[in-house]
């Protein structure tokens, strides 16, 4: 990076770019550390009004970006302190979760009952989650926030750390740069981080649709020809019930759905999901986008880290995006601040390895899970297809393989981040 003497220098210990959900976690989870840490995000205004305006919005709908919640999730952001202020809006707990194969004959069904769990997890909209994490952040003078900003520059890794120049002109010099300003991140690119990727050839439309029928506390997933189709319970609202969807279809149909008026569009739903609901009475704004795999080579270069979608993306169809992010941050805030009671440099690549080696073979893991679910859905052939059809019904009245796998994709078992641990809270 070119010096400037006219441009203003500051220090941080720790710079995290994108003020997200997985960014704002990271740095709430530092905030009582001895760590100087500087939260970057592109969007302009003060956080301080957040709050109020998600009491606003949530009397005029829902946000139609959701995240279906694990039970690590809501540990990770209940031992930051975010949960606690999340509760003061809509939480939308699950206890059910039925999956079936729309071309076939397989069915398998999850119950909290089963696992002696309260609730499978919860489903949450993403500003009520960001409100919880702001609200944290205005009680964390030890976290400094600066919005409207961009990361223009990245320097190389030197003695004193890494550089980054900002939109406005100003230079932060840290001992380690952060990204988690998602799928499309540029501050991986300035770090010259490599990706696989690779299109799944799915459109997923999200949109709010109120039903005929109550949705029962239940998460409902029907695999149809073309793709996953999952209705998610969000709260009731004066007798009237309400689904986030999360429809991935092929690009032709999605543009076809698209273009149709709302009245058209609840009709194909209805049939789509086989009217488990009742009739789909109403639909919100829709919005499209095009599913991407994507996964850097590495997380990490010295003086440098990527976390959750500026890491990695894979499918919908399961809703683990958001929750793979938020454990990324609890585990490299767990790592900076074993590493920083030991007096060791925070981007030190020593240190960082650690990171990647708790984080990068589960997130592969799941990509490769999420991949062979889509393929194996995806399949016409009809030895496959009797074959996915039966595995499912056996898995289903297998409940103690069944159950094993439900806990650990609600974050009950396996290895786990300190912050994700319920032990750490009871």
């Amino acid at each position: 990076m070119p010096e400037n003497t006219q441009a203003q220098v500051l220090n941080s210990d720790v710079v995290i770019v994108g003020a997200g959900m997985v960014g704002v976690t990271l740095a709430a989870a530092l905030a009582d550390a001895d760590i100087k840490v500087t939260l970057l995000e592109q969007r302009e205004g003060d956080i301080s009004g957040f709050s109020e305006f998600v009491k606003g919005a949530q009397a005029k709908g829902y946000d139609p970006r959701v995240s279906a919640l694990t039970c690590a999730s809501q540990q990770i952001l209940t031992s930051v302190g975010a949960w606690k202020y999340m509760q003061d809006y809509r939480l939308s707990p699950y206890t059910e979760m039925d999956v079936w194969d729309g071309e076939g004959t397989g069915h398998i069904h999850f119950s909290a009952r089963e696992l002696h769990e309260p609730a499978l997890g919860h489903i949450v909209e993403n500003r009520v989650t960001l409100a919880g994490l702001y609200q944290v952040l205005l009680e964390t003078p030890s976290v400094e926030l600066i919005t409207g900003v961009t990361v223009t520059e990245l320097s190389p890794q030197s003695d004193q750390g890494r550089a980054v120049k900002l939109s406005d002109g100003r230079i932060i010099q840290a001992d380690l740069v952060v990204a988690a300003d998602g799928a499309l991140s540029k501050t991986r690119q300035h770090a010259g981080l490599p990706m696989v990727e690779w299109d799944y050839g799915h459109h997923a439309i999200v949109t709010t649709v109120k039903t005929e029928q109550p949705h029962q506390a239940t998460a409902w997933q029907r695999f149809t020809e073309d793709g996953p189709l999952a209705l998610l319970p969000l709260s009731n609202e004066e007798g009237d019930y309400y689904c986030s969807i999360v429809w991935s279809t092929s690009p032709e149909h999605a543009n076809e759905l698209m273009a149709l008026p709302d009245e058209a569009f609840c009709q194909q739903l209805g049939r789509a999901f086989e009217n488990r609901l009742g009739d789909i009475e109403w639909c919100d704004q829709r919005s499209v986008f095009p599913l991407r795999q994507r996964h850097a080579q590495h997380y990490i270069q010295p003086g440098f880290a990527a976390i959750g979608d500026a890491a990695h993306t894979i499918h919908p169809l399961a809703g683990q995006g958001v929750n793979l992010g938020l454990l990324d941050a609890a585990q490299l805030a767990e790592t900076l601040m074993d590493a920083s009671r030991r007096g060791e440099p925070l981007g030190a690549q020593s240190v960082l390895r650690r990171f990647q080696r708790e984080r990068r073979n589960d997130n592969i893991q799941m990509s490769l899970a999420m991949e062979s679910f889509k393929r194996l859905f995806n399949t016409r052939q009809p030895l496959a297809c009797l074959a996915r059809n039966m595995g499912m019904n056996l898995l289903d009245k297998l409940s103690p393989v069944k159950n094993h796998i439900v806990m650990d994709a609600m974050g009950l078992s396996g290895r786990l981040p300190q912050l994700a641990q319920r032990n750490i809270q009871e």
